[in-house]
């Protein structure tokens, strides 16, 4: 099964401040607020869903395809997809835009501060579905609004099943926005705190939105998972990671692991396992794509925490 990633693609620019934002902002002044912070240390990270997405699950040795727009300064991020083999055939350059650019200050209370610039991302609905021949299996994870809508609608109309991720998009639709991409997607996956949103701007509980699907996959950070399918949940652990460096990306990490088990045809017990092992592996290194490991290694992983073999 080939799988379509339509998503975002991102510069991820990482600073750190060696200080505490509160020690420099007082309260009673934020409404004439000049602030300007030192920071020593700066990284810049290749990200965005559908980059990170693609990239987790080329480490496995999945069959899958990026499709989101981009800007003129792209080539950096180019270069990268091709030494990782990663398919560039659906990214569209965007005259006159900048990659979409997340710049992040990070203070020793690991408190954020985070200016975002959508660029090129706005214009994601200039990509159609029916662009990627062949593909039997779709995931729609945040991207321009209209982007998510349009490809949603291909995806449903074209009968390939596809997981719906709004992600750190969901702010960008109302309740009958969500229920309509529930009626539309196969499977629908969120963290804990986005499916509470889904069920408060819906209305309706994971329950009766799993009444939709074929299964809503929840993620629980660091105390797992739960699937809903079949009027049942398959409760997920998490899988145990070395050291916990940046929890940036796992969201994507499992993702990935998701639609390797969709495309191998495997079981929710074993589908889960792998996309939390996705996220520990991923969690031990910082930024999205710096993490590496051969599938020989990842079976020996997997072994060792959940003792079976998923092959």
């Amino acid at each position: 099964m080939s799988a379509l990633i339509c998503g975002s693609f991102a510069y991820d620019t990482i600073m750190v401040f060696h200080d505490r934002f509160k020690n420099h902002i007082l309260p009673e002044q934020v409404h004439i607020l000049n602030v300007s912070f030192l920071v020593p240390d700066l990284r810049r990270e290749f990200g965005g869903c559908a980059g990170n997405i693609a990239y987790n699950l080329k480490l496995l040795g999945g069959d899958g395809a990026p499709m989101g727009t981009v800007g003129t300064d792209f080539q950096p991020y180019a270069e990268w997809m091709d030494k990782q083999g990663i398919s560039r055939d659906y990214v569209k350059v965007i005259d006159g835009e900048y990659t979409a650019q997340a710049y992040i200050t990070t203070d020793q209370d690991d408190n954020q501060i985070t200016a975002f610039h959508p660029g090129a991302m706005n214009q994601s609905h200039l990509n159609k579905v029916s662009d990627a021949p062949n593909i039997s299996l779709g995931l729609v994870s945040p991207d321009g609004r209209q982007g998510m809508i349009e490809h949603a609608e291909q995806f449903a109309e074209a009968g390939v099943p596809f997981i719906f991720d709004p992600g750190q998009g969901m702010p960008l639709f109302d309740g009958d926005d969500l229920v309509r991409f529930a009626g539309q997607a196969t499977w629908l996956a969120f963290n804990d705190y986005e499916a509470r949103l889904m069920m408060e701007r819906t209305g309706k509980s994971i329950e009766a939105l799993a009444d939709r699907v074929e299964a809503i996959v929840v993620t629980r950070g660091g105390e797992g998972s739960s699937i809903y399918t079949g009027n049942k949940v398959i409760e997920i652990p998490s899988a145990r990671a070395a050291s916990v460096e940046d929890p940036t990306g796992c969201g994507d990490a499992y993702r990935a692991g998701l639609l390797y088990g969709l495309q191998n045809d495997m079981d929710w017990e074993t589908t889960g396992r792998i996309a939390s092992l996705m996220g520990a592996i991923k969690i031990e290194q910082a930024g999205t794509q710096n993490h590496h490991f051969t599938l020989d290694e990842f079976r020996a992983r997997f072994k060792q925490s959940f003792d079976y073999d998923f092959y």
